[in-house]
C-alpha cells in the first residue's frame, strides 16, 4: 500500500507545483491519475518514484517511510516507473534491458510474450540496441515491456498511450486489465485517455497542484465530460470533450 501525506513540491524557480497532496493507494488496485496539463500529475509520479524529492510531506510504502530514499533505493524496494519520455541506453540490447529488469535470463518464449504484449515482434527487436535508432513509439513500448518484466510492488506508468498506435493501444488496455487481476501490489497510471480512465478502480483528478476529486470512474467521468473546457477536464487544451 502506498500512502502520500501532505506532499508539497516547488519548481526551481519557486513556483508551487504540488500542494498538500494526501492520497492512499491500496494493494490490488489500479488507480488512474488525470487532470489538465500542468496540474502536477507527472511531478507526482516523479516524487513517488524518487526522481524528484518533495519539499515537505511523507511517502510511505507498506508502512515504511521512503521519503528520503533515492530512485535506485526505491527501485530496490519494489517501485517501477515508466517515464513519459523513456531513457535510451546505447550499448544495451532489448534483451539485455528486459533481463536486467526481470533479474534473470529470459527464454525466447518469455521475451516474445513480453514484447508481443506491447505490439513488437521479438525476432525483430531482441538484439537491437536501445539507442537513437529506435523511434519514440518503439522505445516507449520497450520500456513498458521492462516494467511488465519486473513484477514490482508499485508500478507507475506516465502516459503510456503516448507514441503508441491504435492497434498496440488496444493490446495495452488488455495488458493493464490482466495486470490488475494479478498484481500483488498497486498500479498507478497517469493518463488523459478515456479508455484507460474507464478501466480504473479509482480515478484521482489533479488540477492546480491539488486533488480536486476522486472516486469510482462512473462517479467521476461524468463530471469530467460535462463541460467542453471545464477546469477539471483531462482533455488537451482546445480539444472538446466527447459527449
Amino acid at each position: 500500500m502506498l500512502q502520500l501525506s501532505d506532499l508539497c513540491w516547488h519548481a526551481p524557480g519557486g513556483e508551487s507545483i504540488l500542494k498538500n497532496i494526501n492520497l492512499t493507494i491500496p494493494d490490488g488496485k489500479l488507480v488512474v491519475i488525470t487532470g489538465p496539463n500542468g496540474g502536477g500529475k507527472t511531478t507526482l509520479a516523479k516524487l513517488i518514484s524518487g526522481v524528484e524529492t518533495p519539499d515537505s510531506g511523507k511517502i510511505i510504502l507498506d508502512g515504511e517511510d521512503i521519503t528520503g530514499l533515492d530512485v535506485t533505493e526505491r527501485a530496490l524496494k519494489g517501485i517501477s516507473y515508466a517515464f513519459q519520455q523513456p531513457i535510451r541506453f546505447k550499448g544495451l540490447t532489448v534483451r539485455d534491458l528486459l533481463e536486467l529488469a526481470s533479474g534473470e535470463t529470459l527464454s525466447e518464449d518469455r521475451l516474445c510474450t513480453l514484447l508481443s504484449k506491447v505490439g513488437l515482434c521479438a525476432r525483430e527487436y531482441i538484439d537491437r540496441e536501445v539507442d537513437a535508432s529506435l523511434s519514440g513509439g518503439e522505445i516507449k513500448r520497450i520500456e513498458i515491456a521492462t516494467v511488465l518484466a519486473r513484477h514490482t510492488k508499485l508500478t507507475i506508468f506516465d502516459e503510456p498511450e503516448a507514441g503508441i498506435d491504435l492497434w498496440s493501444f488496444a493490446a495495452l488496455i488488455d495488458v493493464f486489465q490482466e495486470m490488475r487481476g494479478k498484481i500483488n501490489g498497486s498500479m498507478v497510471i497517469i493518463s488523459h485517455q478515456e479508455r484507460i480512465l474507464q478501466i480504473a478502480d479509482e480515478l484521482v483528478v489533479i488540477a492546480d497542484g491539488q486533488i480536486s476529486c476522486s472516486g469510482k470512474p462512473d462517479q467521476i467521468l461524468p463530471t469530467l465530460l460535462e463541460e467542453p473546457h471545464c477546469e477539471k477536464c483531462p482533455k488537451e487544451e482546445g480539444e472538446a470533450c466527447e459527449r
